[in-house]
This record gives structure tokens, sequence and C-alpha cells, in this order.
């Protein structure tokens, strides 16, 4: 059985300190969740020290990215290994930013992916497509050439740790929204891809929304049977509004 989960995504906001307060308030406020997986993504910077308030509760936590190699020669990056060695239990790869402001490809993602896997570390795995691709009507064939290009290469058994987390990014600050019926349409068509692949497996994966979810639509959004939780962006940043769409399934 699939879990449900919301993730927040801080991206490169907060300093250490106020990222401590933000995961203080998190564990304080969530204290009464019992259906619903939640996990923390702060900047490298936070990882130690949120990692260390964690100890203790079932809030999972995640990085925002990591190297696409092992070690070695390569200035500024953080290996799987390393925040393995901290503590962090996921990883998020492929978010649409780091597609696009830094040219992350399917085959740099897949490097990504195995090597988080190696490390004991479950990728969420990032997919969607852009306002251009969607108003051509190829967002299907975007998402399945995503899935296809990096989750159909890992090990069936590595498949089953792995979380998939949808972008519409095409309603990501254009002004235009994701409706649930949009939302459950792709997530029933990411689940019909993975299943071409893994068959049955595919039914226990989770798949996330990640498209503004906010507590005002969190609710709605959920209730699509195909929908599994959220990757929270700007949300995830206020306890309250985090906790409110955790509360939501």
């Amino acid at each position: 059985m699939r879990k449900n989960i919301v993730a927040g995504n801080w991206k490169m906001n907060t300093t250490v300190n106020e990222g401590v307060k933000l995961v203080s308030e998190i564990i304080e406020k969530s204290k009464d969740l019992s259906n619903v997986k939640l996990i923390v993504a702060p900047p490298f910077t936070h990882i130690f020290s949120v990692g260390e308030k964690l100890k203790g509760t079932d809030i999972g936590l995640s990085s925002q990215n990591c190297a696409s190699e092992a070690k070695g020669a390569y200035t500024g990056e953080v290996s799987a290994e390393m925040l393995a060695n901290i503590g962090v239990e996921y990883a998020i790869i492929g978010h649409s930013e780091r597609r696009e402001y830094y040219k992350e490809c399917s085959e740099t993602l897949l490097k990504k992916v195995k090597l988080a896997l190696a490390n004991g570390i479950a990728p969420i795995f990032c997919v969607g497509e852009n306002l251009t691709e969607r108003e051509e009507n190829r967002h299907f064939d975007v998402v399945k050439q995503q899935i296809e290009e990096v989750v159909f290469n890992i090990d069936e058994n590595d498949f089953e740790k792995i979380i998939i987390a949808y972008e519409p990014v095409w309603a990501i600050g254009t002004g235009k929204t994701a409706t649930s019926e949009q939302a459950q349409e792709i997530h029933a068509h990411i689940r019909k891809v993975l299943s071409n692949k893994f068959a049955e497996k595919a039914e226990n994966t989770s798949i996330l929304y990640g498209g503004s979810c906010k507590p005002s639509n969190a609710k709605e959004i959920f209730a699509q049977p195909d929908v599994d939780g959220g990757l929270i962006g700007g949300a995830a940043l206020n306890a309250d509004d985090f906790i409110a769409i955790a509360k939501s399934f």
C-alpha cells in the first residue's frame, strides 16, 4: 500500500537559525498526524542542524539535490555518501529548476538516482512539462520520456524505493492554474507508464503533486485517486500552512 507523503522543499530560503526554528514548529504542530509521512528538504547548510532536531521523530530528512559523481575533484558538489553520512534519507532529483537553470539532463539525473540508491537514499524524482509542451499537447509524451530515460534504467528492487513528484511547470509562476482533474489525469498517466515496466509494483509508488499546492486547494487535489501527496514549495516555509496541507488527507 502506498504512503501519503507531504514533502517541503525549502529551496534557497532561510538561514540555519530560521530553518531550525521552522522545523521545531513543524515537529510541535505535527504531533497528532498519523496518516501522512512528512519530509523536509532544507538547504545543504542546514541539513545537519535540522537533522539533529528531527532525531526521535517520524519526519524524514531530504536534500534538495546530490552530486552526479561519487567523489573526487568536483568543487562545490555534495555527494550522496556525504549526505547519507549525516542522516539524509531522501534526495530531490530532477527538480524543474535544476533541469532549467542548470541544464541537468536525463543522463546526469540517472547517475544521481543510482548514487542516491547505492547510499541508501530514496530519490524523490521530479518530472513535468513546461508551458509550451502543455500548449502543444505534448505533456504525456514529455513525462513518459523523462520516466523512461531514468526510472526505467534502475533495478526493479530499487524501483520500490523511489517517489515520483509531478511538477506542472506551466502552472508555476505563470498565472495559470492546474485543476485537480488535470492533476489526476497526469498522475494516472504516470502510474500507467510505470506499470509498463514495473507491473503491479507501480500501484505502490507514491506520486506527489508539485504545482503550487496550498492549504486552500490541497484537500481537492489529494482527494484524487492517483495523487498521494505533495512536494510543497512556498507553503513549506510556514509551519501552519505546511501542517494544514498535511492535514488535508
